[in-house]
């Protein structure tokens, strides 16, 4: 059955027909399976290259041989010399943002001048391995301040959150689920909870053999007085976290596919159950999406105690290829505390796992042992994200915290919100208007289409006579539009997902059109008790 594929491995099916009807009708393939965008930030990718010249000139700077052997860069008085290059080269693409995530550095957190740039020139060369190993000692505050802009709301609760730098969410994900079993924190067969829909690999990994997990469902369910979804979670859905059998509890905020934050009232209600009726509840976010929405807060900074933060740069700074993210955990957490409750069996065998890296594994935090566990311990000394791309990272972050206007961020909100517009304008039903709604994605839910415009009967012809991805099929087939399933998503079994970020923007309309010329096409049939053509 072609429902038990991944939407992703599916995806590649859809792409072959589409792409064989654009080359017999001539038109455009559109392929809106991808999340990846079709925008890039372009100053701080500018002010690395130009901060790379600099580098380069400090290399040569110790010595410099024609046939191209340089030195590394020289600590000493590196300050002078970095002030004077942005003096010279003060019109250079970038040179501002670099001037001013410098100083932002000296004002805002201390740094020692010559520390500080030394790092900058050693990290944009990458002649070292990364030290400290879990992230950069200078870039680490900026990143968190960043962190603390745009998932706590520039709220943060009282503390500071250590961050372990990492090849994009996907790592984040694999190192999460590798040290939790391996710190016994969870173990095969455990309880579960899964916000859904979700991100598929959050769905296909505890099915995997060595994690088994049983995996409790909490559905965005909740429909609207015009029986349209609102992929809220209603409170009997949330209750289902009072089971404290539930070790961790699972979410994508705002959510993939329907792109929905969870409404505050959710939030008070999982603040409320954790602190009530579940304390023992471990919470993983992934909240790549969060800058998409106005004002978010992530649960990262609601329950900092329980949870883990996962951040990825890709989506906002149009930066997949770069790989760059963040796990953030509060200083004061129950992970560490819940390793130093282990059984002292547990305890010797972890003592052991990290005696090769520490001479007091027992005080290891759990985030170093996410570091050390990412390079299989015994690799430790070479662990951590390379230095050009925490350069990089850090860049993006100064970028948007000196972006005191928010103009890079209201540029992405627009774009994202006008494309979601475009689509809904061709379909035969209205967007609903939700503030919470990231705009990153679409997800149309054919059955309340369907049943909204032509009626129940309608729906259950289509039911009777079609699987849900037919629908797709006959898309990419007739039309070359490709879209995911959304069943794959633990979503609606009848529902697609259209991704916002990677197509021209005027793309939409023809995806709502196509979308709309297809369930036309149906309901003729169904009109007129016929048989669809191939």
């Amino acid at each position: 059955m072609l429902e038990s594929l991944s939407p992703f491995q599916l995806k590649d099916n859809l792409i072959n027909l589409a792409q064989e009807e654009s080359r017999k009708a001539a038109t455009v393939m559109l392929n809106a399976g991808r999340g990846n965008p079709n925008w890039v930030a372009t100053t701080p990718r500018e002010a690395f290259f130009t901060l790379g010249l600099f580098g380069i000139e400090e290399c040569k700077r110790v010595m410099d041989n024609a046939e191209g052997l340089a030195g590394i860069p020289d600590k000493k008085g590196i300050a002078k010399r970095f002030e004077k290059f942005l003096s010279v080269n003060k019109t250079a693409p970038g040179a501002d943002l670099l001037q001013k995530a410098y100083k932002y550095g000296l004002k805002q957190h201390g740094y020692d001048a010559d520390a500080w740039v030394h790092e900058l020139a050693e990290s944009v060369i990458g002649d070292q391995y990364p030290v400290p190993d879990r992230m950069l000692s200078h870039m680490e505050p900026i990143v968190h301040d960043y962190i603390i802009q745009e998932m706590c709301n520039n709220e943060p609760p009282a503390g500071k959150y250590d961050l372990f730098a990492v090849e994009g969410g996907t790592a984040a994900m694999c190192y999460i689920f590798d040290s939790l079993m391996q710190n016994h924190l969870v173990k095969k067969g455990d309880k579960i909870a899964l916000m859904v829909p979700v991100f598929t690999p959050y769905i296909e990994i505890p099915e995997l053999e060595r994690y088994r997990f049983d995996v409790v469902e909490i559905k965005s369910n909740t429909m609207n007085k015009d029986g349209r979804h609102t992929w809220q979670y209603p409170d009997s859905e949330l209750e289902k976290l009072k089971d404290p059998t539930i070790r961790i509890l699972f979410t994508v905020n705002p959510s993939n596919p329907p792109s929905s934050a969870i409404h505050p009232d959710s939030l008070k209600k999982i603040i409320k159950i954790v602190k009530k009726d579940n304390p023992g509840l471990m919470v993983v976010t992934d909240d790549v999406y969060g800058t998409f929405v106005p004002g978010f807060k992530s649960l990262m900074a609601a329950i900092p105690y329980n949870t883990i933060g996962v951040y990825s740069f890709s989506k906002y700074f149009g930066c997949t290829g770069w790989r760059l993210g963040v796990i953030a955990i509060h200083q004061k957490n129950m992970f560490d505390d819940n390793i130093r409750r282990l059984s002292a069996t547990a305890t010797k065998a972890l003592n052991k796992r990290y005696g090769s890296i520490t001479l007091d594994p027992q005080q290891l935090k759990f985030i170093d042992r996410m570091v050390a566990d990412s390079r299989q311990v015994a690799l430790n000394h070479t662990a951590g994200l390379s230095l050009p791309q925490q350069t990089q990272m850090m860049l993006f972050a100064a970028f948007a915290l000196l972006d005191t206007k928010n103009k890079y961020k209201q540029l992405t909100q627009v774009l994202v919100q006008k494309r979601l517009k475009l689509l809904w304008d061709e379909l035969e039903i209205p967007l609903v208007k939700d503030p919470l709604n990231a705009g990153y994605y679409a997800e149309i839910d054919i059955q309340v289409w369907a049943e909204k415009v032509y009626g129940d009967k309608f729906f259950r012809w289509l039911q009777q006579n079609f699987e849900p991805v037919d629908i797709l099929f006959r898309l990419a087939e007739k039309t070359g539009v490709v879209l995911l399933n959304g069943g794959g998503f633990d979503g609606p079994e009848w529902s697609v997902r259209v991704s916002l970020a990677n197509l021209p923007t005027a793309s939409y309309s023809v995806i709502g059109k196509r979308i709309t010329e297809i369930m036309r096409e149906y309901a003729s049939v169904w009109k007129s008790n016929g048989t669809l053509k191939k």
